[in-house]
């Protein structure tokens, strides 16, 4: 929970974020709890399995809880009308060729806190993603990797 500074988020995921909250803290505490009182039934607690797991995942729940709290003491909602169509910003979708090894790639340039490789979502502050703010189609950037650098053309801005 090191990060402090503001989470962009479109409305909906700001919706999805605090459905799964509220989810967590109602029916989710309350499955546990119910864990834990059965765990409990069974007796001397100091070798108990099922209790100890209960326990386990109750912590991690709390912990998702405490940090999807405060990444939505952070929030921002980004009005996507309100920004210019024609430029990469936040919560852009965007479409680049990778010049290197010619291959197209299409992702969606996020908060840190929403990143997801697999989701073909990638932070503003990862090298790629500070390249692309503020660019426009047709722009080439240059990423400097482990092995080298990376140039890519932006074919298209979505959203």
């Amino acid at each position: 929970m090191e990060q402090s500074g503001n989470v962009y988020l479109k409305r909906d995921r700001l919706a999805e974020l605090e459905n799964e909250l509220r989810e967590l803290k109602t029916a989710k505490r309350k499955e546990i709890a119910l864990k834990i009182a059965e765990a409990r039934s069974h007796g001397d607690l100091s070798e108990n399995a099922e209790y100890d797991a209960a326990k386990e995942e109750q912590s991690h729940l709390e912990l998702k809880i405490a940090k999807l709290e405060h990444t939505l003491s952070r929030a921002i909602v980004i009005d996507e009308g309100s920004m210019p169509e024609d430029q990469i910003h936040i919560l852009s979708n965007v479409k680049v060729k990778d010049i290197t090894y010619d291959e197209e790639i299409t992702f969606e340039l996020v908060s840190p806190e929403e990143a997801d490789f697999e989701l073909d979502k990638i932070s503003v502050i990862s090298p790629l993603g500070k390249e692309l703010l503020g660019k426009k189609v047709g722009d080439k950037v240059s990423v400097d990797v482990q092995n080298g650098v990376i140039e890519y053309l932006i074919l298209e801005i979505f959203k």
